[in-house]
């Protein structure tokens, strides 16, 4: 991937640059009813970049994001679980801008470990987890059938259980990578319950759409209003 800068765009592009970095970081940053603290915002702006494969953007964002209040743990979290909601193939090449980000920055990789589930228990916390989201029922999901087993045990079992991240940050950038992709409405509503469940409210996901419009376009954000309406 070629070396990007907002330097450059605005020697090249700079009547589009204009109106952009104005819409991007005053307009939409300070609308009072898109208002997020920093840190939400970043870390809602780098999954739906990652959920639209927006690689170039995701490099010109990352630093932005980390000297705005994102730790690299965080980062890597919000990597690491979005191999189960775009795909590994999808994934990798963000995993690599942020190792290089981070390794270009003088930090040391690996981080410190975050899981907190093993191979035996991973199904169970995996499950209790789902239940703490979508509700009790959800304990018992797991039993119709393998990928209900496989979603308990590695999406909710491998990934949600890890520190780094709580739930509801964990299901705010769920949303964004599901929001950012497009064609994933129904999980989206049912993903948009789960955040009001952990008190992500409509006021709130309604900001979050907000503030990942420019990065996704109109579209995909107007299909997101709708699924947190139907929530």
């Amino acid at each position: 991937m070629k070396n990007v800068s907002m330097e450059s765009y605005r020697s090249t592009d700079p009547e589009f640059m204009e109106r952009f970095e104005h819409f991007a970081f005053d307009e939409a940053v300070n609308e009072p009813d898109a208002r997020l603290d920093e840190r939400t915002r970043y870390m809602a702006v780098l999954a739906a970049l990652m959920g639209c494969q927006g690689k170039e953007a995701f490099a010109l964002m990352l630093p932005k994001a980390l000297d705005g209040g994102l730790t690299p743990v965080e980062v890597k979290e919000i990597v690491y679980q979005a191999a189960d909601y775009i795909g590994f193939g999808r994934m990798l090449p963000f995993l690599d801008i942020v190792n290089n980000e981070l390794t270009r920055t003088g930090i040391a990789l690996p981080l410190e470990g975050q899981s907190t589930t093993g191979m035996d228990d991973r199904l169970e916390k995996g499950a209790e987890a789902q239940a703490e989201i979508f509700g009790e029922h959800m304990k018992e999901a797991w039993k119709a059938g393998h990928i209900n087993r496989w979603l308990a045990a590695n999406c909710f079992g491998d990934y949600y259980t890890r520190k780094g991240l709580g739930l509801k940050d964990r299901e705010i950038i769920t949303f964004c990578f599901l929001m950012a992709q497009g064609g994933c409405e129904p999980q989206l509503t049912a993903h948009a319950k789960g955040n009001i469940n952990l008190g992500n409210d409509k006021d709130f996901l309604l900001r979050v759409v907000s503030q990942c419009l420019l990065y996704i376009g109109y579209p995909r954000s107007l299909n997101a209003i709708k699924c947190v309406n139907e929530a």
